[in-house]
């Protein structure tokens, strides 16, 4: 006879927290209700209440996992040393390819519910200058500035918006060799062998 787990009347905020998040990713914010990750994790509905105050506050901390987990991230490796212009673009598109740095479903799930939240919708718009703004300094950075500097950052996020926007998916490497191609495109400059070497290796 199988016995019943028992179920358990508290545990940690990063518990309820990384439940709320596969919920959200998967099957979206109307998804993300307190009885249902109560009974996902085993656990009380009571137990909920010690870490939030109420859904809301849930649904804000799926916030703050994708403001730092993704904007955060761009805005570190824009921010990161590097001796050429491509170099910093390699920084940044590692951010593309490498899923524990950026996070493409959450960042996607995030946009469609903004679609229905107008408050959701603020955060995501003063999120995207915040990106904007980094990328586009990345450029001013090596010599890069106003139009020019503006159009390619935004060139940068568009393209990266569009793979996961369209769900294309492809093996790591591939996406690191076009990678390649597009750091030309983007700088206007043929990257070193030695900077495509280092790149590619991060990726291998």
């Amino acid at each position: 006879m199988n016995e019943v787990p028992p179920i358990r009347t508290r545990a940690s905020r990063e518990i309820w927290l990384s439940a709320a998040y596969d919920l959200f990713v998967t099957e979206g914010i109307d998804a993300v209700k307190i009885m249902p990750l109560a009974k996902k994790l085993n656990l009380t509905r009571t137990g909920f209440y010690w870490h939030f105050k109420d859904l809301s506050e849930l649904h804000d901390g799926i916030i703050d996992i994708w403001q730092t987990r993704n904007t955060g991230i761009i805005l570190d490796r824009c921010a990161m040393p590097a001796p050429s212009l491509c170099a910093a673009l390699f920084n940044l598109i590692d951010c593309w390819i490498d899923n524990d740095l950026f996070d493409a479903p959450l960042d996607l799930a995030i946009r469609n519910w903004a679609r229905n939240d107008t408050r959701l919708q603020d955060i995501v718009d003063q999120s995207d200058k915040d990106r904007l703004s980094a990328v586009t300094a990345l450029f001013e950075r090596f010599g890069r500035a106003g139009d020019v500097a503006h159009f390619r950052a935004l060139t940068v996020i568009l393209t990266q918006t569009g793979y996961y926007s369209m769900h294309v998916s492809e093996p790591r490497l591939r996406r690191a060799l076009a990678g390649c191609q597009y750091v030309e495109i983007f700088a206007g400059e043929t990257p070193s062998q030695v900077e495509k070497d280092a790149f590619l290796s991060r990726h291998r």
